[in-house]
């Protein structure tokens, strides 16, 4: 037992000698000091959602959005730590949302409708959204590394995602004078006409916790062939921290 608590007071004491030369070093150089702590790990975005090319049959209206959070693990270079490469899973949202429009992702026809019901009952709001698993990989620059609250900061990135659900929702039924003939909300879920995996590109431009985003998808919303080829476009705001 003596042997033992003898031991560890040995390796205690040895953990406290190298800290404290760590702590010599730390302050000789500090620009090779960087946590990776300070390496924005979580990041909430919030944006305004589009899907470009869309034809002028199609109807959006109001805010559409996205919402997205990402759990990233950075890495800095050793060579210049103001450089680091950033990868993590993360959840991204876009609500798409339209004006007296039917979207009927639940039939089961070869093509996707989208049917206009300017002059018949429709719904006072209705959205079509999306929601998937994303792996976004970022090359990040920060100013200063060693306070990242107070650093000027750009990332360029792409990243992969896949389908996990994607839904209609109609609120409010309405008729052609847009008088509500019933409170009621409707959903509906299918995949069957989305494409199930998305490529992006994405950039970030900031300071300290707040910057702009942008994202860009690569591939269309849906399978070709079965809807026009659309492609989403958001930009909006990340906060970052820990």
């Amino acid at each position: 037992m003596r042997r033992i608590v003898i031991t560890a007071l040995a390796i205690c004491a040895a953990h406290f000698v190298f800290a404290q030369d760590t702590t010599v070093v730390t302050r000789t150089t500090p620009a090779t000091n960087v946590s990776i702590g300070g390496y924005d790990h979580f990041l909430i975005q919030l944006g305004y959602a589009q899907w470009q090319g869309k034809p002028d049959s199609i109807n959006t209206k109001g805010f559409s959005r996205s919402f997205n959070m990402y759990f990233m693990f950075a890495f800095p270079f050793k060579t210049n730590p103001r450089l680091s490469v950033a990868i993590g899973p993360g959840i991204a949202t876009d609500h798409i949302f339209f004006e007296n429009m039917d979207v009927r992702i639940g039939d089961l026809s070869p093509t996707l409708v989208f049917r206009n019901t300017a002059d018949t009952n429709h719904y006072k709001k209705f959205k079509v959204a999306t929601a998937f698993l994303e792996a976004p990989v970022e090359l990040r620059y920060s100013s200063n590394p060693n306070d990242d609250k107070h650093s000027f900061k750009v990332a360029l990135g792409a990243k992969v995602g896949t389908l996990l659900s994607a839904w209609v929702k109609g609120k409010d039924l309405q008729d052609k004078k847009n008088n509500v003939i019933r409170s009621t909300i409707v959903k509906e879920k299918s995949k069957r006409y989305f494409n199930s995996t998305r490529l992006s590109v994405m950039g970030r431009l900031g300071y300290g916790k707040f910057s702009l985003f942008t994202s860009y998808g690569i591939n269309s919303v849906f399978k070709e062939g079965v809807a026009p080829e659309v492609h989403p476009l958001s930009i909006g705001l990340t906060l970052s921290g820990l």
